[in-house]
Parts: structure tokens; sequence; C-alpha cells
């Protein structure tokens, strides 16, 4: 009789307690102002104004926080000399853009530095993330929230994600960490434009991203459709006096101009709150997998605006020009092509969707390749900017048989810390082999360590069957 006094005395509060429960919500812009989470507004010391260092990473989970982690292990410990003092190559980094689980490893690089070294495999990598939130979202005592319909399973991983990575960060506590600026994009899902968390694209909406939790731009980030529900944002385009980014502004009517009208196109839907007063993101991976795509947006507006080159950096300091990209795609081995009968339609709707973002990646590198081939005649001949292209991808492993082990990784937030370990070893690997890098090595006279091989007392895709922590 107690027990059922005690059931009904707590539905009401249950039911107070779902009604309450709300994501947080996004700060508006209420006037022009040019503080923020811009570009301009980034610098670092002891980062030479003559390279320019872009880097991208992919999605892929753990899988690609692990692939992406071990790049910035080798950059930390490639040096080359400045002055007399050895500078390493992880300190150049301008720009990084990410997505999905390779949001994780830029966005704790820009907020912890060098104490990402320290944090980031207990706090993250060798954490089993994805049985946590299982574990969160059965548990009855986060029903009540969960039923609310302004707070969702994307709404508890942020709050997860802050307190075991992010400890309440906001953007704007990044401008002051000399790290690099970090691009962390998502996907709108009404309008499958990708948007990025920085704040030439909050202006769009009169929004202040500086004060926005870092934790929960990474949740949306790595929102999977069907797996985690979209983070929200509100617009307040319209309500407040903010100036559209400049480029915005245009008209575009040249044919030379139509990557630009596309994005004007694009960009112009969240011109007005009226049209989408909500914006619902996801995975960034469903636009752009590979974190390539901000960059080319990026050229191509510039190619169309060049007055904005000013606020790049000043004409004829920059010598270098470095773009490394981590691609972090598995190609996991069918044999529907062997079998008399089709798969099922649950199959094969997860396998259209796989195999769409396939091909765009692939696009996309294209595109990537056929940029820097354009640009080298002109920037390496007349300005004497030497470019330099590094790809960190799987299918370039020697080893074909450690290939075959890494494409079928899968994609999800817990791997054992053997495989952590490989992946990291590999990027380092990848990235020593790499000719375009062995060429900047050449071209700085930067060194780097020999790599020490791993004790491998097993098969690293076989690994001890211990319980993980």
């Amino acid at each position: 009789m107690k027990s059922c006094w005690v059931v009904s005395a707590c539905v009401p509060l249950l039911a107070l307690l779902a009604g309450c429960a709300h994501y947080p919500v996004n700060a508006p812009k209420t006037a022009n102002s040019s503080a923020g989470y811009y570009l301009r507004n980034h610098s670092r010391e002891n980062n030479s104004d003559e390279i320019i260092f872009l880097m991208a990473f992919s999605g892929g989970g753990t899988r690609a926080a692990s692939f992406s982690y071990g790049l910035l292990e080798a950059l930390r410990d490639t040096t080359y000399p400045v002055d007399g003092q050895a500078r390493r190559l992880l300190d150049e980094v301008d720009v990084i853009s990410s997505v999905s689980g390779g949001s994780f490893t830029s966005a704790a690089y820009a907020l912890y530095g060098d104490r990402i070294f320290e944090v980031f495999e207990p706090a993250f990598l060798h954490r089993n993330v994805q049985g946590i939130l299982v574990w969160k979202a059965l548990n009855p005592l986060n029903w009540p929230a969960l039923a609310s319909s302004t707070y969702s399973v994307s709404d508890l991983a942020a709050e997860y994600y802050d307190g075991i990575l992010f400890k309440g960060a906001r953007f704007n506590d990044l401008l002051t960490n000399n790290t690099p600026l970090v691009i962390i994009n998502t996907t709108d899902l009404s309008t499958g434009n990708r948007l990025s968390f920085n704040q030439e694209v909050f202006d769009i909406m009169s929004s202040d991203v500086g004060s926005y939790p870092i934790a929960r731009a990474v949740a949306a980030s790595s929102a999977v459709p069907g797996v985690l529900s979209p983070i929200t944002i509100c617009n307040y385009a319209g309500r407040y006096p903010v100036d559209l980014p400049k480029w915005l502004q245009r008209t575009y009517n040249n044919a030379e101009e139509d990557a630009v009208r596309v994005q004007d196109r694009r960009m112009s839907l969240y011109t007005t709150s009226t049209n989408s007063p909500y914006i619902h993101l996801v995975d960034g991976s469903a636009s752009d997998n590979l974190g390539l795509r901000s960059y080319l947006d990026i050229s191509d507006i510039l190619q169309a605006n060049p007055e904005l080159l000013s606020q790049v950096g000043e004409k004829g300091v920059v010598k270098k020009v470095v773009l490394i990209s981590v691609n972090s795609f598995v190609h996991p081995e069918t044999n529907w092509d062997k079998e008399p009968g089709p798969p099922g339609n649950r199959t094969v709707a997860k396998a259209a969707g796989y195999r769409t973002m396939e091909r765009y990646s692939e696009d996309t590198l294209v595109d990537t390749r056929r940029l820097i081939r354009s640009l080298k005649p002109r920037l390496e001949g007349q300005e004497k900017i030497l470019l330099y292209q590094i790809e960190l991808d799987f299918m370039k492993v020697k080893d074909p048989n450690m290939m075959k082990q890494l494409l079928s990784l899968p994609t999800s937030f817990v791997l054992h810390k053997d495989v952590v370990r490989e992946l990291e070893q590999t990027a380092r690997t990848l990235l020593y082999d790499s000719p375009d890098f062995q060429r900047l090595v050449e071209d700085l006279g930067a060194t780097y360590p020999e790599q020490a091989p791993l004790d491998r007392k097993r098969p690293w895709w076989k690994p001890n069957p211990r319980k993980q922590g």
C-alpha cells in the first residue's frame, strides 16, 4: 500500500520534470560587433606568418578521433629550426575543420592545447562512451526529461561530453588558448546545408556563437541520424540589426561565380527567422564527411570576392600553404554481389546512405585535388607560394592485412585501447611516408623521431578480451 502511495505521489513530479526539461538555447547577437569567434580575431604565439597550415578531420566515431589524435602527436614530435630554436609543426597549425568523431579531437585540442596529450586518451579515447550513453538513455531517472519534446538523447549526450571533456567551455574561451581556430561542422536536417560553428555563419542568424557550449556543438556534429536526435538552435535573423557577411550581400551573375551563387542561395534561407525560426542540426558527415568543404567554400568566396583576402593575411608574407586531410572512412566488405537474393530493406536503406556518403567524399577529394592543381601554377610560379597537400587515408596503408582490418573497424564510440594505439601509430606512419610531407620536411629542414615498433604480443585486431574501462 505504501509503495502505491509513493508511486502516485511521484507521477505528478515526474510529469512536471518532463515539462521543464529543455535544451540550452543559443544566445542572440543584438548588435554589430567585431569581437567574437572570428578568424580575424584568432592568433597564435610561436606561429609563423609565412605558413598557412590547415587541417581537416573526418567523421568516424572513436576511430576518427584516434586517427586524428595520432596526427597531432606526430606534428608535436616534428620540429624545425627558427632563429636558432626548435619549433614544432603542431604550433604552425592555424585552422582545423572537423566533422563528427574528428570534432572531439579538434575541439579538445583547441580547448586544452598541449594538455590534450594528458587528458584526451583517458577522458575519451579509452572510455566506453557508447555504452555509457546507452545506459543513460535506459536509466529510468532520465526518462522524465527524455519524455519532453524539447530535450532528447543528444542533449543528454552533450551533457555527458561536457562532464568528461569540455567542462563548461564556450567558443569564446578558445580565443585566448593559443590554439588553432576550430570549425565544427554540422548539417541542417531541414535543408541539407552544411552549417559551421563560427561567428561568420552565426551572424547570418543574428546569434552569438561565442557563448555557445562547445560540447553541444560537438554533439550536433556527431548526431548520427537515426541513432542520435538533432541538436536544435534558434534563428534570430531579422530581429536584431546585425549585418550579413559581406560576401552574402552581393549578387553573383558571372558563370565563374556559380559555386558562390549556390552558397549564397543556401545561406540566404537563414536571413529571416520567419523562414526557419528553429534549425535542427545532425551529423556533419551528412553534408561533408571529410571536413574539407569548409576550405573549398572559403576558396570559392575569396576568388569571387578578392577584397576579402586582406582579412586572411598580408599579401607577399605567406610562403607556404599546407593542407592535411585525415580520412577515417572505412569500406567494409559485403557479399551481396555473391548471393542470388537481394539484401533486406533495412540493410539496403543503411547501405544507400553509406554509399552516398562514400561517393560524395570521393567527389570532395577530387574537387580538393583539382583546386590544388589549379592553384599551384599561379601561386608557385608568380607568387612563390609552395603548396603541400597531404592525405592520410587507410587505403594508403602498405600492409594489406592491416589495411583490411582498419577498413573493417566499426563506426562507434568505443574501441579497445590496442586498436586506439594502432590507429594513432598508423596516422604517424602515413604522415611520415607522405611525399608532400617529406618535401615539407626537406624545405623546412625539419626532423622527426624514428618510430618505435609497437609491442604486438597478439594481433592488434584481436585484443585481449579483458573488460575495458
